[in-house]
């Protein structure tokens, strides 16, 4: 029945890095500011867990509308390098979604300025069903009339036992639960950082373990919660598990969240343990938070096995 393992719906972008010498904050309005360095990547959760999943040797291919531009070109011709097809039959008239993410030398901060164009656009007659024999669907983040198609897509999956990974961003946990629910009752792994959940759930008292339990009841059989460089949490086949991400070398954390995942979900596929899994998608993300791009510097299965050899990555089991 499934002629593939993971289709991944959701958003491809043009990123363009502008990396400048001053602080970001110290830039007011009407300045010229000099750009030190420029760089141009693909971007979006569809692209980016799309390109990590088959890295990672997994069948996957990607579901995302783009414009009939110069930019969907840009975003076609990268994808070509990873094998990765969209499944997509048509193009919208809005123009590809572009972000212009300009960080400092000087400090942490950046500022994103993202255009949500193309990928708003998806409709249920820009697919065919036949095209949706895949055993696990990567749901990122759907905004506008994509959204409304996605819980389509979500109903005839659950339908069809395809599995559902859901991977929320931001713009869509802030919703909260009752928009987000019928995607939530039929997704089996959700992966949200901190805020997001605490956005979801509108409780920013509770800890993160407190969060995951509530979010469990929504249905999710497992839940990851990330917190940047501290600390994960996860709750998976009744035992919650913890583990601290070691201390690399931060270029920029663009793209961190969808090779965790990917990675994640790559290892589950793949069988290995959930620990192992959860170490998978940790040494991922570390690749790229060390470069400029979310897809530069992505792990093959075999240099995956080589980091998490290297950092040895302790995962805490606490058995409820």
């Amino acid at each position: 029945m499934f002629t593939y393992d993971v289709l991944c719906v959701g958003s491809a972008v043009v990123d363009t890095f502008f990396t400048i010498d001053q602080r970001v904050s110290s830039v007011k309005m009407g300045d010229k500011v000099l750009v030190s360095s420029i760089e141009k990547h693909s971007g979006g959760s569809a692209t980016n867990a799309g390109a990590a999943l088959k890295k990672l040797g997994v069948r996957a291919r990607i579901l995302t509308k783009l414009g009939n531009d110069h930019d969907a070109e840009f975003i076609t011709k990268e994808l070509q390098t990873y094998s990765l097809q969209n499944i997509c039959l048509h193009h919208s008239t809005k123009n590809t979604n572009i972000s212009l993410l300009i960080s400092s030398t000087k400090e942490k901060d950046r500022i994103i300025y993202a255009y949500k164009g193309a990928s708003e656009d998806l409709t249920i007659y820009d697919f065919v069903k036949k095209q949706l024999k895949t055993r696990w669907i990567y749901m990122g983040s759907l905004m506008g009339k994509s959204f409304q198609t996605g819980k389509k897509l979500v109903k005839y999956a659950h339908s069809k036992n395809i599995t559902i990974l859901f991977n929320p961003s931001l713009y869509l946990a802030k919703k909260g639960v009752l928009y987000l629910k019928p995607i939530l009752n039929a997704t089996q792994i959700l992966v949200l950082n901190k805020k997001e959940a605490q956005s979801l759930l509108h409780d920013t008292h509770h800890s993160s373990q407190e969060l995951i339990r509530k979010l469990h009841t929504l249905g999710p059989k497992t839940v990851v919660i990330t917190e940047g460089a501290k600390i994960m949490h996860a709750y998976h086949e009744n035992i919650h598990y913890s583990l601290v991400p070691p201390t690399v070398p931060v270029v920029h954390t663009a793209g961190a969240g969808d090779a965790f995942t990917s990675g994640l979900l790559a290892g589950m596929i793949k069988h290995y343990s959930f620990e192992n899994a959860l170490r998978l998608g940790v040494v991922n993300s570390l690749s790229i938070i060390q470069h400029i791009g979310t897809k530069h510097k992505l792990l093959t299965e075999r240099e995956a096995q080589q980091m998490m050899k290297k950092y040895r990555i302790k995962v805490q089991k606490h058995v409820r």
